[in-house]
């Protein structure tokens, strides 16, 4: 059984050699995420560059994703790294401050004392320390902490209900898109984007590095709830970065707003990664607890395209046996997924030539024992397309176009091959077709497959053409 749902798996120190590396992708990761919050422009060039030799070893295609840092407002520094809070202790966030103490700290976003007032409630490393604002005079931000707790050097500062006014791309940020653009990423994520406009900026600053890689929003503020659509026409994929939604809408809003995020970015044909501590006590032990194997399956069973590791897989002792355990949690919870397409159709109204040609390919697929869906594609848009409805069938996007091989590892369900004829012989493309969906063991002769391509062949311009052909059965040219 092919797994649909992907995996990202976020490279780090425990993830770098080119052993454990080999080892993740044989395992099954599809996506590598770079971390651009940690690390140097070196370092991720040289993960990449191990990365592609392990993908030429295994024989498989994995997508690199480059994740931005955003503006992450922090607390600075304490002479002794660390201070403990009791509960009803008061407590300063000082812009101009130099080194902290007991009583206060001061800040690497000195703007913040602009985007409170008295009666705010500030989370201090997810959440961990809350405190509640009693005054902002000067430059001080004078607040009263709730609970007994330890604040430590550089962690990061949310204010509940959201409302920071820092930009979406900082500047190492848009630094850090030329970095991914050199390295020609397939995906970058833009952190805490609040509207569309954040999604543009973003676009352009790739387009003028001359990158064709794919956008992700990562949704963890709460205006970008409010903007969803807006966020919507303006990426190409969603994340649901559960660590700051969650600070700043409350943990328990958060599963519910999964389901709505995932369930909206499909029908908006765009991709949804579900992340943030997924099997979080992986990090240390051999096995996921009962609580993250729940979680996990229910984001496949509410149609996330991918789910993410993070520090399990970049600092944690259990690498690959992380990603073995997601990939068998995966399968597991694929095997009892709803397949019944034909209310969801009902539902649609295409309007594309291209677009009715995919889901026609769908249909015909859900009501005949097809064994596989094969998409010869230029751009990957029938095969996202296709993606969206959940059929039960593989989808194998054929395409001689190796960025677009690697931006379909995102997408739920479908399976990346290489072609290499780029004739216009319609019957020698659909052998070739054949020959490498039996090289890759999908499919045997005699199966039934169909297959969706642009005519005439050769030619740019959308998927117009299905057939529905048997494995092997000799063909003869109209």
């Amino acid at each position: 059984m092919e797994r649909a749902t992907k995996i990202v798996a976020t490279l780090g120190p425990a993830s770098s050699s080119p052993q454990v590396l080999h080892d993740l992708v044989v395992a099954g990761v599809d996506v590598v995420r770079l971390n651009f919050s940690h690390g140097t422009p070196d370092d991720h060039r040289q993960r990449v560059e191990t990365l592609r030799l392990a993908m030429r070893a295994a024989g498989r295609t994995v997508g690199v994703m480059a994740d931005l840092q955003g503006p992450k407002i922090r607390v600075g520094k304490f002479t002794n790294n660390k201070i403990s809070l009791k509960a009803g202790q008061a407590f300063i966030l000082d812009a101009v401050c130099k080194l902290g103490d007991d009583t206060r700290v001061g800040l690497d976003y000195p703007e913040l004392i602009n985007d409170v007032v008295a009666g705010d409630v500030l989370l201090f490393d997810d959440g961990r320390v809350v405190m509640d604002v009693s005054q902002v005079s000067g430059n001080e931000i004078h607040c009263m902490n709730r609970h007994d707790g330890v604040l430590s050097n550089n962690k990061g500062i949310n204010k509940q209900g959201g409302g920071l006014s820092a930009p979406a791309l900082t500047p190492k940020d848009k630094q850090d898109i030329i970095t991914a653009a050199g390295l020609r990423v397939d995906y970058v994520a833009v952190s805490f984007p609040k509207h569309g406009a954040d999604m543009r900026e973003a676009r352009e600053l790739l387009d003028a590095a001359g990158s064709k890689a794919l956008l992700v929003a990562k949704i963890e503020r709460v205006e970008a709830i409010a903007n969803l659509q807006d966020i919507f026409d303006h990426t190409d994929g969603v994340m649901v970065a559960r660590g700051d939604l969650a600070v700043e809408v409350g943990d328990a809003a958060v599963p519910a707003l999964q389901k709505k995020i995932i369930r909206l970015g499909r029908q908006a044909n765009k991709f949804v990664i579900t992340a943030t501590q997924m099997m979080e006590s992986m990090i240390t032990s051999p096995v996921p607890t009962r609580a993250e194997v729940s979680d996990v399956a229910n984001a496949v069973l509410d149609g996330t395209d991918a789910v993410m590791l993070s520090a399990e897989t970049a600092a944690g002792d259990y690498p690959v046996q992380t990603v073995e355990s997601m990939v068998r949690v995966c399968l597991e919870a694929e095997k009892s997924a709803e397949v019944g397409l034909d209310h969801q159709f009902l539902q649609r109204v295409f309007t594309r030539i291209d677009q009715s040609i995919a889901m026609a390919a769908l249909f015909a697929a859900n009501h005949l024992k097809v064994k596989a869906i094969a998409a010869f594609t230029e751009s990957g848009s029938t095969a996202l397309w296709m993606s969206r409805l959940n059929c039960g069938v593989p989808i194998y996007a054929l395409t001689p176009d190796v960025h677009t091989r690697h931006k379909v590892t995102i997408m739920r369900g479908v399976i990346p091959l290489l072609m290499r004829y780029i004739g216009t012989d319609r019957d020698e493309l659909l052998r070739e077709a054949e020959a490498e969906l039996i090289l890759a063991g999908a499919v045997k002769p005699g199966d039934l497959i169909i297959l969706t391509i642009g005519e005439p062949i050769g030619q740019s311009g959308g998927t117009n053409t299905m057939k529905i052909v048997k494995v092997g059965e000799r063909r003869k040219s109209n």
